[in-house]
C-alpha cells in the first residue's frame, strides 16, 4: 500500500517563496505544462484512491496529469500560515529572526498538532485502502505527510525539500514505513 505524493505545479507565490496556504492561486502557464508532463509518469499505476486538497493549484495539477476525478479532502490543504501568509521566510525574519515553520508558531496559523492530526487520517486511510493512494497537495503539507508515514512528529518535514510538480513515494520494506522515491 504505497503512497504516492504530488506536488502541485509552480504558481506565482512558489515561484518567488511566497508562503501560500489558504490564498486561492492559479498555476502559472509553466506549472500547468509541468503538470501535463506528470500524466505520463502516473498513468501506468493503478491507484485504489486519488485524492487532492480543494485549492485550484492541487486541483488543476491533478487534472492535468489525468486525475479529474480525484477526491477532494480538506485534509490535504497546505501548513495555514496565518499571518505570514503571502510574505517570504527572509520578509518574516525581519521582525521575527529566529522564525521556521518548523520549530516556532505561526500567529493566527495552525499548529503542529492540528497538522499531525489531519495528516494522520490521510495516513491511516492509505494503510487501510488495497492498494496504492496517490494524493495532490503542497509542499510543506506533503513534507509533513512524508514524517507523519515515517512514523515522526511533522515537524520532521523540515528534512525533506520539496520542487513544484514532483512525484515522491512512500512505501514499506520489511514492514517499516519508508521513502522509495522522493523529489523527482
Amino acid at each position: 500500500m504505497a503512497l504516492y505524493l504530488v506536488r502541485h505545479g509552480t504558481t506565482e507565490w512558489s515561484l518567488n517563496g511566497r508562503h501560500t496556504s489558504r490564498t486561492d492561486l492559479p498555476l502559472l502557464p509553466e506549472g500547468e505544462e509541468a503538470a501535463k508532463l506528470l500524466a505520463s509518469r502516473l498513468q501506468d499505476q493503478k491507484y485504489a484512491a486519488v485524492l487532492t486538497s480543494p485549492r485550484q493549484r492541487a486541483l488543476r495539477t491533478a487534472e492535468l496529469a489525468g486525475f479529474p476525478d480525484a477526491d477532494v479532502t480538506d485534509d490535504l490543504v497546505e501548513w495555514d500560515y496565518g499571518e505570514y501568509e503571502g510574505i517570504t521566510t527572509d520578509e518574516i525574519h525581519r521582525t521575527d529572526p529566529g522564525w521556521s515553520l518548523w520549530t516556532a508558531p505561526t500567529p493566527g496559523g495552525e499548529s503542529a498538532a492540528s497538522v499531525q492530526e489531519r495528516l494522520g487520517r490521510v495516513v491511516s486511510a492509505a494503510r487501510e485502502r488495497d492498494g496504492d493512494t496517490l494524493v495532490f497537495s503542497h509542499g510543506h503539507a506533503l513534507c509533513a505527510l512524508a514524517a507523519v508515514w515515517l512514523g515522526l512528529p511533522v515537524t520532521e518535514g523540515r528534512l525533506f525539500r520539496l520542487d513544484t510538480a514532483t512525484i515522491s513515494m512512500l512505501d514499506a520494506h520489511h514492514g517499516q514505513p519508508v521513502v522509495k522515491q522522493w523529489n523527482t
